[in-house]
């Protein structure tokens, strides 16, 4: 056995209340030597979190920024070094702050600029800098900027936003669809023309081909890397650029409309634009960018991210498209196999291999929860999320966690439609509904689907409202949190917390987990997803069970390895026992 290689699994079994941030820190400075060349970014954990249901200091309903500096040290104890927060900007929440009304002032609801002040000075003493999320591909209709543009065209502003005609006989421009139901188009009475809006309608979006947008739009982020935040996530940034013409597609749905998505995303010159961004803005700062890619495939990542790209990384969605579909239509969801997800995975894996970064992630604020995802069997959630957690914190890459995600949470399987908050997700069921599904049906869909499964407040214990608030929460909390909270599993020394700490620990402590390559293996296999990690000499192999049976493999894949993480206990070598995940190294 390799020095230093011990099951660090037991280590948490053993002392479950540990207080593993100051070991994590340790551990990370002792792997230094080994990961030099590195960026701090690409050797870190990252979490998402979604302020708005994290922690409630204040008794209103609805998680702030005080709460979530009160929790630092719960992601302190998961080896996160990145903490990305979706917007908290001054909105009008018609879309959960992804409607910026004022980029340069914190929303009431979260509290003050001075708290931001606060999280971003007692995360740094962590080690923990703070990921701000961009929303540049539009702002709220009640933002300043279209207040002034809608009121003429002839207006200083009156060029900020995509206006157009209307057809000879009145209606929209185009037949386009936006991405949460309807036409993507909307009528200004002020100006006597519509607007185009990707999202929602309270969500007109910005012409880039104006440099008087992008310029204040760079001025806007340097204010925050002034502030000194360690990085970007851009939102949807890959519907900035719009076609040089506006036509009709063909109509995909009873609606008789064409998808926004197909008639604008990723068009020809966008990465000019980019490019103009890096400069202005992630040139000569120790910051990261990564962007919302939706549409670029593996095979374009070249042109996005690395030496010739304009991101350090990009969220891009193929391996979330295998369940759900390219075109996210939940009321039409995928078939798929593993073999599927593992091909995806292992192309965006080669893509990034020599140029480039990956960000790992199974769950975000925009999906269902991962244990209900990516598997078809039924079976424990927390068996599920432990097989998800040690590909997650070992796969090649900064992985990126989602808040609940190390709690192994599952959809909140809501029964009326009036439960679900999300603006997406009510115009997915009438969607459903215009397409010919029963209500149960769309329903249905909507359970499997919506994106407030990730949006339940954070379930910290077993009192009223989870402990995340004193008063009735903005968005219910999920039936279960009575047995699945962090308090109750830091008590337990089988828990997914505690199992993903452990991962955090070991991939503190094992460079080649950093730095290392990544090889696939059992390609073929529809059972078992599985890789190695190599640097110097040193191996890991982890082997992930997605399936309710006992799957077997060759045992000449860790002839000479001991068993780093067992998801179950004890591993056997040969034998994945049904959702049982195994690290192996030498």
């Amino acid at each position: 056995m390799r020095k230093g290689a011990k099951p660090l699994f037991s280590f948490l079994r053993q002392s479950e209340k540990r207080d593993l941030a100051p070991f994590l820190t340790f551990l990370r400075k002792e792997r230094m030597m080994s990961t030099q060349g590195l960026a701090w970014w690409q050797q870190t954990i990252a979490y998402e979190v979604y302020p708005k249901s994290f922690l409630d200091t204040r008794g209103q309903g609805t998680g702030t920024l005080a709460g979530i500096t009160a929790k630092l040290d719960h992601l302190a104890s998961l080896g996160v070094g990145a903490l990305w927060l979706t917007p908290c900007y001054k909105s009008p929440m018609v879309d959960n702050g992804y409607d910026v009304q004022d980029y340069l002032q914190i929303d009431p609801s979260f509290g003050t600029m001075d708290d931001m002040d606060e999280l971003i000075a007692q995360g740094r003493e962590r080690g923990i800098r703070v990921v701000m999320d961009l929303v540049f591909n539009h702002t709220s209709d009640q933002c300043a900027w279209f207040v002034e543009s809608r009121a003429s065209r002839t207006n200083p502003k009156a060029d900020w936003y995509i206006w157009r005609d209307a057809k000879s006989d009145g209606s929209a421009p185009t037949n386009w669809r936006s991405i949460f139901g309807g036409s993507a188009w909307e009528w200004c009475e002020e100006r006597g023309q519509y607007y185009l809006h990707t999202f929602a309608k309270q969500q007109p979006d910005l012409n880039w081909e104006n440099p008087q947008v992008r310029e204040a739009l760079y001025d806007i982020s340097n204010y925050w890397v002034n502030k000194g935040v360690g990085g970007f996530r851009i939102d949807a940034i890959t519907y900035i650029k719009k076609p040089p013409v506006f036509e009709d597609g063909p109509a995909d749905g009873e609606d008789g409309l064409y998808p926004v998505h197909a008639a604008t995303a990723n068009q020809p010159g966008i990465l000019d634009y980019l490019h103009e961004f890096k400069r202005a803005v992630r040139d000569g700062h120790d910051i990261f960018m990564v962007g919302e890619a939706n549409g670029v495939a593996a095979s374009e990542l070249d042109q996005w991210v690395g030496a010739n790209g304009v991101f350090d990384m990009l969220f891009e969605f193929s391996h979330m498209h295998v369940p759900m579909g390219a075109e996210e239509i939940w009321c039409r969801p995928a078939t798929w196999t593993l073999t599927d997800l593992k091909r995806v995975l292992a192309q965006s894996q080669a893509a990034t291999a020599h140029n480039g970064w990956y960000p790992a992630f199974f769950e975000n604020h925009d999906q269902p929860r991962s244990t209900v995802n990516f598997f078809h069997d039924d079976g424990p959630l927390a068996s599920k999320a432990k097989v998800l957690g040690a590909v997650l914190l070992t796969t090649r890459g900064t992985p990126f966690l989602y808040q609940g995600e190390e709690l192994g949470y599952g959809n909140a399987s809501w029964k009326r439609i009036e439960d679900f908050n999300d603006v997406q997700t009510r115009a997915q069921y009438e969607f459903a509904l215009g397409e010919g599904l029963s209500e149960a049906a769309a329903l249905a869909a909507c359970v499997r689907f919506s994106r407030d499964n990730a949006r339940t407040p954070l379930q910290w214990d077993d009192s009223p409202h989870a402990g995340f608030s004193t008063a009735e929460p903005w968005l219910r909390v999920h039936d279960d949190y009575a047995t699945c909270n962090v308090a109750a599993q830091e008590a337990d020394p089988d828990s997914p917390l505690l199992w993903y700490r452990a991962l955090a620990a070991l991939r503190a402590a094992r460079p080649e987990l950093v730095a290392g390559d990544w090889q696939e293996l059992l390609a073929d296999d529809e059972r078992i997803l599985a890789f190695e990690r190599t640097l110097e000499g040193a191996r890991c192999v982890t082997l992930a069970n997605f399936s309710g049976e006992e799957a077997t493999y060759d045992t000449s894949l860790v002839a000479g390895l001991v068993p780093l993480a067992a998801s179950l206990g004890e591993p056997q070598a040969g034998t994945l026992r049904p959702l049982e995940a195994v690290v192996w190294g030498n």
